[in-house]
């Protein structure tokens, strides 16, 4: 039996899932065969998710829409609900994010799936969308959905699994605390008792990346500091809601013409965006709106990300290209320094 005043006992379940690595962490005294059963649930939410949302399936649900002109019938209710999320994510923040930014990437080289010449062809191919229009269209509460421009998820899907995950482990796990990751974006519900969850945000710069984790990635346990891993330059507690960090210390390449880009893409301008940053995490009730807004944040750059995340409200952390940690006072409150006592 652990002392009394020692770290709780922590089962961990780990995969992978949306190209990221998957963890769930689940303190106190519960059943093998109880946390079994609830990474299950998880598992089969984020496959479902990867089924309807991701752009590097050939079978799922938003390509095969994009491969017959945007229209569905009948459309699945996790489909809805993303482009609903998105629509709306995208009138919250009067168009820094905005999903339709697909044929973005592919003209800078970020084509995972080889379309039908006729799809390629098409008459929105290079059409860029009007940033006042509405994502989808909808004729009724049941009927067809109209997507007109092709759209990638992205972080903001990645989000939504967490969301939708992190209800189904609740709903198995009942008061018991844990945490669920996936590729540095976090969503917790509740805190062991005598230590709580600790979040380290990891400087993204190559040099001091040692670890393994994805980009910005938080790892969360009630013993961060002693862990070995990539170097961290700021810590939080999280009892509750949702840590996301967007980032291009991995997710960068060569464009056709040669130059560097990565895959932040700004949808007012079609181009990489966030001059001077490398990664932005955000702290905030929901995994979803966390995603849009770190990369909304990010897209706004080094010159106008603290005017934005002030006026937001937002508790938000940046890490400049020449490695230094700024914050929001939302998010001075809530960190922990390194070397300081929790």
């Amino acid at each position: 039996m652990p002392e009394a005043d020692g770290p709780p006992p922590v089962a961990r379940r780990e995969a992978r899932a949306m190209g990221s690595p998957l963890r769930l962490q689940v303190a106190g005294e519960t059943p093998a065969s109880t946390v079994d059963a609830v990474w299950a649930a998880v598992l089969d939410e984020f496959e479902a998710v990867e089924d309807v949302l991701s752009r590097f399936r050939a079978t799922s649900e938003i390509h095969l829409l994009r491969t017959v002109g945007g229209h569905a019938t009948e459309p699945s209710r996790r489909l809805v609900a993303a482009l609903t999320a998105a629509d709306r994510a995208r009138r919250v923040t009067e168009g820094r994010f905005d999903p339709r930014v697909l044929h973005d990437l592919e003209r800078l080289g970020s084509r995972p799936i080889e379309l039908p010449s006729a799809v390629e062809t098409g008459p929105t191919a290079s059409a860029r969308p009007d940033p006042a229009a509405p994502i989808l269209r909808r004729a009724g509460r049941r009927g067809l959905v109209e997507v007109p421009s092709p759209v990638d998820f992205g972080g903001i899907g990645k989000g939504l699994a967490l969301r939708w995950a992190a209800r189904r482990a609740a709903a198995g796990l009942g008061d018991r605390p844990f945490l669920l990751e996936a590729g540095g974006d976090i969503v917790g519900h509740g805190a062991p008792a005598s230590h709580g969850w600790r979040v380290g945000i990891e400087d993204p710069r190559p040099a001091a990346a040692s670890g393994a984790r994805a980009a910005g990635a938080a790892e969360a346990s009630p013993a961060l500091a002693s862990e070995a891993g990539p170097v961290v330059v700021a810590e939080l507690p999280l009892a509750g809601g949702a840590v996301a960090t967007s980032s291009i210390r991995l997710a960068h390449w060569r464009a056709p013409n040669g130059r560097l880009v990565h895959h932040l893409i700004d949808p007012r301008t079609g181009e990489p965006g966030g001059e001077g940053l490398l990664a932005v995490t955000v702290a905030g009730p929901d995994p979803a709106w966390a995603e849009v807004w770190s990369k909304g944040l990010f897209l706004e750059g080094r010159a106008r990300i603290a005017g934005l995340a002030r006026a937001r409200g937002l508790a938000a952390w940046w890490v400049t290209v020449d490695g230094e940690v700024e914050m929001t006072p939302a998010a001075r409150l809530r960190t922990i320094w390194v070397g300081d006592e929790a």
